[in-house]
């Protein structure tokens, strides 16, 4: 493998999956909704994490389906995510 492959940069499918690889490590979505509607809270983590696991089940199919990504798909995406995981650790239900 030469050094110009080796640091190419991954395409936006390949980003996309690895966005909901990481996603899904992150965000606990198996959380029992007991747990998640425990006491006062800010916004409703269970519709959030409703809402990011059919949004990532969507991209998962669509590129199972051969549907290219845009990168503003991908910036969508995470900056999604990045506001709900603020909105679950706010309730502790997520950690740095």
């Amino acid at each position: 493998m030469s050094s110009r492959e080796r640091a190419r940069k991954p395409d936006v499918s390949e980003a996309m999956k690895e966005l909901i690889e990481q996603v899904r490590e992150v965000i606990p979505f198996d959380i029992p909704p007991a747990q998640l509607c425990d006491g006062p809270c800010t916004g409703c983590p269970k519709k959030l994490i409703e809402y990011l696991d059919t949004e990532l089940e969507e991209w998962e199919y669509r590129i199972k389906q051969d549907q290219q990504p845009t990168l503003g798909d991908l910036h969508s995406l995470g900056k999604t995510s990045r506001k709900i995981h603020a909105v679950l650790k706010k309730n502790d239900l997520v950690r740095d």
